[in-house]
């Protein structure tokens, strides 16, 4: 089974009412793109999900791991989680309070998403057990930019399809210092309300804090191997 996603208009999420920390749901870019209109996630006719509601602890957070689903895999472990964030400024996770691995059900396959911040929980979502992403509409070109920095490979193996592979160094390297990193972003984002400004942050915050503090470029490099032959 391979995971297939369809790119639209981006989608102004809707901020519930809530104390402190600040309630506001946010998707990864890639999941908003894949959205058709404006959606409340909590509504009836969206992908049913486990909300975590805040409890004000401060005594640290907990990781939720839930069944992938058929077919599909998590990209990451806890202990993948807990040794990336231990690399982040403590003040970042203050609010931080759940981190759920989510299952994927039939409907999800149809709202696909890498992940999402609902009040003070950050949702990672599983993917394809092949690592291969089918698209039916042409990828934007930031899209295609921000998985090749982090080594995603995309081809065209038919007219009208796009196919996006990972292997599993770029996918874990996508997760940790990308999808986790922004919905970290969107968690600590106590100052924006606007769909744009809270995005725009949130991308800063996983270059900053996730892209460039990992090596940026430099360490993405492909490795070339040098052959010396005899003379």
């Amino acid at each position: 089974m391979r995971s297939n996603r369809q790119y639209a208009t981006k989608a102004t999420l809707r901020q519930a009412k809530r104390q402190a920390p600040k309630v506001q749901i946010s998707w990864s870019q890639r999941a908003r793109r894949t959205q058709f209109g404006t959606r409340n996630v909590r509504a009836p006719f969206s992908p049913p999900e486990d909300w975590h509601e805040p409890l004000g602890d401060a005594s640290g957070y907990r990781i939720v791991v839930q069944d992938p689903g058929e077919g599909f895999q998590h990209i990451v472990t806890p202990e993948q989680i807990r040794n990336r964030l231990s690399r982040v400024p403590p003040r970042f996770l203050r609010d931080l309070e759940v981190i759920q691995l989510s299952r994927m059900t039939r409907k999800k396959c149809s709202f696909p998403c890498y992940g999402m911040q609902w009040s003070s929980t950050l949702y990672l979502y599983p993917l394809d057990e092949s690592l291969e992403e089918i698209f039916y509409c042409p990828p934007r070109p930031e899209v295609v930019n921000e998985s090749q920095m982090y080594g995603g490979r995309w081809d065209e193996p038919t007219a009208g399809v796009w196919r996006l592979t990972w292997s599993r160094e770029a996918i874990e390297d996508f997760y940790l210092n990308n999808i986790l990193i922004h919905e970290l972003g969107h968690l600590i984002d106590n100052r924006n309300s606007s769909y744009t400004d809270r995005e725009r942050f949130a991308e800063w915050f996983a270059i900053q804090y996730g892209y460039r503090t990992t090596g940026g470029r430099t360490a993405r490099r492909p490795r070339v191997r040098r052959r010396h032959h005899s003379k």
